[in-house]
């Protein structure tokens, strides 16, 4: 991989963010675009809301270089939720009917992305939440995008490599109380497609400290392999103290490199179902990741890459409609094939990402680094 961004390299980066550019003259004096978001950067959930705060502030930077959007820059107005339902919808208030925003970004955990949703969607807001579709009531949101996969794809995506690479039979599965608790009920549902039997499941609560009771049961019914399926270290580490020697699988929420510093000595031997290996990105990838490196000098993740997408998705809708569009018109904008950094998107589809098996790619740390798998789910 190259270590700097050429030229061409910049050039190609945000082909869609320099084609919204405008003139590229700067943009200071004209009435700014207010884009609001919802981020978790503090408690249970702040190692996937720190690294979306970074995919999305480089996502705002490189437009407003440009010249912004129809000759006007974009103002970023940041929320932390805390990792708070209620928390966010106060925020969401807050961006919607005082801050007047055209959009919300985020937010970063399930629990939030529900509560915001109630109040976005009425006002015809568009929200491009980092979660997936999780329970029925969201499929009726018209407004509520996803920029992560469905949990029934997620469950799929660990069964498939579960059961195809690792060529477990029995799986044991660790998960906590929100959005892990989502993806295993789907596992539930999809699990007969597939050649395994579920011989444990335990929970921890959002926000524990010690998950090392749950994973001693899950360790007693001697799985081929685990899921562990969160936004949480602890219970990778407690999987390791417990001296718990099955391969671990973890749902993408857990791939970044926030949660590998915490995860310690145990950041060894877990397999992800994720979409960017910076290390080994696909072609479609490169340029995105070599940005990232410039402007931070560390390699980006799923998470920053679903934030810059998420930005760049709105950015091309607000292209089409303009600014000063009524409400509900940039949502329909939004609602299309997007090519983004993480994956290509089809916010039509019923599940408002339009993400698919195939998506997917793989990875396993070695050493508190990601190595990209030669595995492909759904072949």
């Amino acid at each position: 991989m190259k270590q700097s961004v050429s030229r061409r390299a910049l050039l190609a980066v945000p082909a869609l963010v320099l084609a919204l550019a405008g003139t590229g003259k700067p943009v200071d004096a004209a009435e700014p675009i207010r884009i609001g978001a919802i981020l978790s950067t503090t408690g249970p959930g702040a190692g996937a809301g720190i690294p979306q705060r970074n995919g999305l502030q480089l996502a705002v930077k490189l437009v407003n270089e440009k010249g912004g959007i129809d000759g006007r820059p974009v103002q970023l107005i940041v929320e932390d939720d805390g990792s708070s339902p209620d928390v966010a919808v106060t925020k969401a208030n807050n961006l919607i009917f005082s801050q007047k925003v055209q959009a919300i970004i985020g937010p970063t955990l399930t629990a939030s992305t529900l509560a915001v949703g109630g109040v976005a969607d009425p006002a015809k807001i568009p929200v491009m939440a980092f979660t997936g579709l999780g329970v029925p009531m969201e499929k009726t949101r018209r407004c509520v995008f996803h920029m992560l996969p469905s949990q029934d794809l997620n469950a799929r995506a660990l069964l498939e490599v579960a059961t195809k690479a690792l060529g477990a039979k029995k799986l044991g599965v660790l998960h906590d109380s929100a959005y892990g608790n989502i993806v295993m009920t789907k596992i539930r549902e999809v699990s007969p497609d597939y050649p395994v039997e579920i011989v444990a499941v335990e929970k921890w609560e959002v926000g524990a400290t010690d998950a090392t009771t749950q994973a001693a049961k899950v360790k007693a019914a001697a799985p081929d392999a685990i899921a562990v399926i969160g936004n949480s270290a602890t219970p990778f580490r407690n999987a390791r103290q417990i001296r718990l020697t099955a391969p671990l699988l973890s749902a993408l929420g857990t791939a970044t490199y926030e949660y590998v510093k915490a995860m310690g000595d145990a950041a060894d031997n877990i397999v992800f179902a994720e979409f960017l290996v910076a290390e080994d990105p696909l072609p479609s990838q490169t340029a995105f990741v070599d940005a990232f490196r410039k402007e931070y000098g560390v390699l980006p993740k799923t998470m920053e890459a679903s934030a810059w997408d998420a930005f760049n998705a709105v950015a091309a809708g607000l292209a089409k409609v303009g600014p000063e569009a009524q409400p509900g018109a940039l949502c329909e904008a939004i609602r299309g094939p997007f090519d983004g950094a993480m994956a290509r998107f089809d916010f039509s589809q019923e599940d408002m990402t339009g993400l698919m098996l195939k998506s997917y790619v793989f990875s396993k740390l070695d050493k508190g680094k990601f190595v990209r798998l030669p595995f492909k789910a759904g072949s």
